[in-house]
């Protein structure tokens, strides 16, 4: 219930901008939109109760973006940003013992190595404040909001077979995540990114941002009965964007 009350917060946060930008009585009125594609790197993890040693996941994601600018308030410049998104995150295990040396696998004689790809549509919806040259030049700017997702497929990765997993010498002994099958393919929570605008004349405008998401929703159930209290996506995206003005 808390998850969904902070997501409801920032919806509401969202429409409160939108309609304050729509019916805007106070500052310049805008209704500039713009549409142009995206790309970038992201790192991922998942956050497990009980834990599971990680390093970052090497994902990428690309998509589609879509800016309304509605109004400028005194040297602010607001906005609703939009974008729809193919995504690859998931986790990547960091498989070592007490001395933090490479676990060897008994059967291959190399170290152990699993990692798990999980592919994501993703819908980021976010109240979008710049400040900076309209037209030509620079714009700083922050954004946040809510981000939804849903699953499309996941895959593994690994060096050695399930049955075969050397236990012993492991510092971490959690492995159920390493036979379960993603189980909740909604994904849900908050994302937030600071960034760079560079306008240019008749070409459109360049965007670099670098953004963070933490995930309200988990991606196994987290029931008394479950393994896992929480299994909840975070993930460091940086992105490069292109957009051209439609009007």
């Amino acid at each position: 219930m808390f998850k969904v009350k902070i997501l409801r917060q920032g919806i509401l946060a969202l429409l409160l901008l939108v309609a304050t930008g729509v019916s805007a009585q106070v500052g310049d009125h805008r209704n500039d939109f713009a549409l142009g594609v995206n790309g970038g790197y992201v790192m991922s993890s998942v956050g497990f109760v009980p834990k599971v040693t990680q390093v970052q996941h090497p994902g990428f994601t690309a998509g589609l973006s879509f800016k309304y600018t509605c109004e400028k308030y005194f040297k602010t410049y607001c906005s609703v940003y939009a974008e729809l998104n193919y995504a690859r995150i998931g986790w990547k295990e960091s498989i070592l013992d007490v001395k933090d040396q490479p676990v060897i696998n008994p059967v291959t004689g190399v170290a152990e190595a699993y990692q798990r790809d999980i592919n994501y549509i993703q819908l980021p919806v976010f109240a979008h404040l710049a400040w900076g040259k309209e037209r030509k030049g620079l714009q700083f700017f922050f954004q946040a909001g809510p981000q939804f997702g849903y699953m499309l497929n996941e895959s593994t990765k690994t060096n050695f077979a399930l049955a075969d997993r050397n236990t012993t010498d492991r510092a971490n002994q959690t492995c159920a995540q390493d036979t379960m099958a993603v189980e909740n393919k909604f994904d849900y929570g908050i994302a937030a990114g600071l960034g760079v605008e560079w306008s240019i004349p008749r070409a459109g405008n360049l965007l670099l941002e670098g953004r963070y998401y933490y995930g309200l929703g988990n991606i196994y159930g987290d029931s008394k009965r479950d393994y896992f209290a929480r299994s909840n996506h975070s993930n460091i995206v940086v992105k490069l964007t292109w957009l051209f003005d439609l009007n």
